[in-house]
């Protein structure tokens, strides 16, 4: 039987007042504390909401071999005045959907960034590219032994952690460093995990690649703002 998905309020992280920018994304941080959510996942013998941890998580795609059925894709009802071909990014239920007609989506799932690398904004997708080089931004290359050796750029292939397709995020003609990506972790899907990037499945990325265009709208909600219901 698949396992139901939800997030919940972990703990409060506290902003100042005011307008913060990140990587040229600016969004409103007001005295209202913004949200660091967690995983559950429904557990059918207790009958229990139970964590979704790396641990857990690791554990689930080892006896399945796939997601939690929660975060496996589908098309799913999706009211939205943004036109078709906009892509909509829920970090705090861990969906990123892609409007289609007649309001619908198609919905993913997707790991976001761990505490402290999480961001929002309205960005676009300004280039593609199949089987991406990763090249780690100085910051990562300062405090990641692993990523310091590929600070010249890692050539793409099932080994780089990008995966077989990626989709480049800028605001306006700018690169913003956010990346739409495939994955080498698989069992991540549905945590916060990443550096700011968003990963799906290598599945779900070949098949959001082909239906999306360059220049096409990315909305990357706030955390706290998540889609009523996850819809």
């Amino acid at each position: 039987m698949g396992l139901l998905a939800r997030t919940f309020g972990a703990r409060i992280l506290r902003a100042r007042a005011g307008r913060y920018a990140l990587a040229g994304l600016v969004f409103a941080a007001g005295s209202a504390a913004a949200l660091n959510v967690n995983t559950q996942i429904y557990n059918p013998d207790t009958r229990k909401w139970e964590d979704y941890d790396p641990r857990r998580a690791i554990l689930y795609y080892q006896r399945h071999g796939q997601t939690p059925a929660a975060f496996q894709r589908k098309i799913v009802t999706f009211r939205t005045a943004e036109k078709p071909g906009t892509i909509v990014i829920d970090g705090d239920k861990h969906f990123l959907y892609l409007v289609l007609p007649d309001f619908k989506a198609m919905r993913y799932g997707i790991g976001v960034g761990r505490e402290g690398f999480g961001w929002a904004g309205i960005v676009n997708v300004g280039r593609k590219a199949e089987w991406p080089v990763w090249t780690p931004p100085a910051e990562m290359v300062a405090r990641d032994p692993k990523a310091a050796q590929y600070a010249n750029g890692m050539p793409g292939g099932p080994d780089n952690p990008l995966g077989p397709r990626a989709l480049y995020l800028y605001e306006g003609s700018r690169d913003s460093i956010y990346r739409i990506h495939g994955t080498t972790e698989p069992w991540s899907i549905g945590l916060n995990v990443s550096s700011g990037c968003i990963r799906l499945n290598n599945d779900d990325i070949v098949d959001l690649y082909g239906r999306v265009e360059v220049g096409a709208k990315v909305i990357v909600l706030m955390q706290g703002a998540a889609l009523y219901k996850g819809v």
